[in-house]
Parts: structure tokens; C-alpha cells; sequence
């Protein structure tokens, strides 16, 4: 378009040039060399204040283009450029308010992020810290009773760590499946088995309801733990004591369904379409809001599906559909 610019300037003072000589030629016969001259140089300055003008059109939206460019550099995001103009320099205004935007919501969420992160981080290791401190100052003895609650603080960090982990790798769609044959039914009833300690200490029954003869299927048996065992998690987490959490498998469409059902407090309406975002949780809750996230990631590396369905007092259903045969872009 620059180019295009110059072309037409220089185009222009050619034809400038070839009008005025002409003119000049014809009036000088008439009117004697000083007169015409006087005139020249009044029609030289009429151009050049005319290139003038045009150049500074031209130069304007560039101009801008530096100045909104140096502010983002700064980190100022907010930056734009007005859409105006020929439609080429229309078209370069958008896309350069479409990345400054881009930029500015890939801020805000690294700043949410570590935020979050250092929330997260903050509770076990206060934990620790504090036991420790009690314990070697003599306040408390060194036993069992006085050592589980940095065991379980550690516990969360390894779980946090892990989580995150896993977030990293997916979100760089470097999340590596090692998978094996398996007998899904065995799987899934030790994985229920290992939340039972957890599900008696928080009053609620755990129980798990296998169709006869699910089919062995190839997955990663660890990440697959590691995402049932969330929806397992979260609704021990946010079932009353008195409640229940069940747990069941079925075959579906040559397919296997597992489906995390509790009768807890259930998802609020305006929640529920984040449940599977970073960090997203209820008022009150005391897990780290990668539950679900991480478990969607999973089960969709997988080829499969995740599905909450909610009402606040109602409990939550947590449906994964896993594919009987593997995806062929895995």
C-alpha cells in the first residue's frame, strides 16, 4: 500500500513538472521571465505543500501502529488502532486489535494463574510449617497424632503438583497415554476401593454397581485412575455426612460408560457451565478447582467424554464415556 503511495506521488509530480513547464514556456513570451517565475515558485509551493499533506496521511496510521506497538511492549494491552481507512490498512488495524487482545487475555490469565497457584500452595505449607515449628519447639510431641497433619498437607502438595503437571503437558497437547490392555471392571473397583478410607471418615457410603462382563480396553491405567479418582473425590468432598456416592459401569454403543453419582449439595446454575475450567469452584470448597479440568483433559486424550449434570440440593452426575476402540489420531 506504501509502495502504491509513492508510485502515485511520484506519478503525480511528473505530470506537475510537465504541466507547469508548459505554462510557463506559454507565458513566458507574454509576460517576461521575473512574472513567470514568481509563478512557479507559488505553484512549486502549492505542491510541496501538497506532497506535505499527503505524506503526514500516510505517515498518521503508521504512526499510530509505533505508538499502540511501544505501549504493548510496555505492557500496556489495552492499546488499539482506529479500523479506518483504505480496506488493506482496515484489515492490518484489525488484526493488530485482535492480537493486543489476545495478549491482554493471556495476561490476565497468567496473573489469575499464579494467583491461584500461590492460593493453592499456601494452605498445606502453612500446615507444615506450623506443625513443624510446634513440634520442634517442644509444644507438641513428635507421634503419630501430631505428624498426620503434615502428612496430609504433603499429600495435597504431591496432588497439586501432579495436577498441574498434567494442565502443563495438556494445555502443550504434550500429554503422553502409556496404554495397556486392562480389565476395566478389576480397575475401576480398586480405584473405588482407595476412596473408601476417605468416604468413612467423611460419614458418606461409598458403593460401586459393575455390569457383568466388561469388556478388557486399552487405556492408560494411572491417567485413568487418576481422572475417575477426581469425579470419586469431588463427590465425597461434596456429599454430607449421611450421604452417598455411587459408582457404576456399564457397557454403551460398543463403548464403556462409568458414572459418579452422590446426593450432595449439587451445582449451582450459574456454575455449572465452568465446572471444566482452571481453578473453578464453589463458595466453600476446599479442593483446588483442577479436579474436573484435569479429568476432562484425561478422559478426552482418551477419545472419551465427560458430562456433569447438576441441581443445586439434587446432587451431580458425572458420566464418562470411554470408547471401546481407540481414536485414530491418537
Amino acid at each position: 500500500m506504501f509502495v502504491r503511495w509513492i508510485g502515485c506521488l511520484f506519478l503525480a509530480a511528473l505530470g506537475f513538472a510537465a504541466l507547469a513547464g508548459g505554462v510557463m514556456g506559454a507565458f513566458i513570451g507574454r509576460l517576461g521571465f521575473f512574472p513567470v517565475l514568481v509563478l512557479g515558485v507559488v505553484l512549486v509551493l502549492v505542491f510541496a505543500a501538497m506532497i506535505t499533506g499527503a505524506t503526514r496521511r500516510m505517515s498518521r496510521p503508521m504512526d499510530r501502529f509505533i505508538d499502540a506497538a511501544g505501549r504493548i511492549e510496555a505492557g500496556d494491552y489495552s492499546a488499539s488502532v482506529p479500523e479506518w481507512g483504505p480496506r488493506e490498512l482496515r484489515s492490518v488495524a484489525r488484526a493488530f486489535n485482535s492480537m493486543a487482545a489476545r495478549l491482554k487475555t493471556i495476561d490476565e490469565q497468567r496473573r489469575s494463574f499464579l494467583a491461584d497457584v500461590t492460593h493453592e500452595l499456601r494452605t498445606p505449607l502453612s500446615v507444615i510449617r506450623g506443625q513443624a515449628e510446634a513440634i520442634g519447639d517442644g509444644l507438641y510431641p513428635a507421634d503419630s497424632a501430631h505428624l498426620a497433619p503434615i502428612l496430609d498437607a504433603t499429600a495435597t502438595l504431591d496432588r497439586l503438583v501432579e495436577d498441574l503437571r498434567t494442565m502443563v503437558l495438556s494445555d502443550a497437547g504434550n500429554l503422553v497415554l502409556h496404554k495397556e490392555q486392562v480389565d476395566f471392571g478389576a480397575l475401576l473397583h480398586d480405584i473405588v476401593e482407595s476412596f473408601r478410607p476417605q468416604a468413612d471418615a467423611a460419614g458418606v457410603s461409598l458403593s460401586s454397581e459393575m455390569a457383568e462382563n466388561l469388556p478388557s480396553i486399552e487405556l492408560d491405567p494411572a491417567r485413568w485412575r487418576s481422572a475417575i479418582g477426581n469425579l470419586i473425590s469431588n463427590a465425597i468432598r461434596h456429599t454430607p455426612s449421611g450421604g452417598s456416592v455411587t459408582v457404576s459401569a456399564a457397557t454403551s454403543a460398543g463403548g464403556i460408560v462409568t458414572t459418579v453419582t452422590d446426593t450432595g449439595e449439587g451445582i449451582s446454575p450459574e456454575l455449572l457451565p465452568h465446572v471444566f475450567e482452571r481453578f473453578v469452584k464453589g463458595p466453600g470448597s476446599s479442593g483446588s478447582g483442577l479436579g474436573l479440568a484435569i479429568a476432562h483433559d484425561i478422559i478426552d486424550a482418551h477419545g472419551g467424554t465427560l458430562g456433569i449434570e447438576s441441581r443445586p440440593g439434587a446432587g451431580t452426575n458425572a458420566r464418562a464415556s470411554l470408547p471401546a476402540a481407540p481414536r485414530a489420531d491418537l
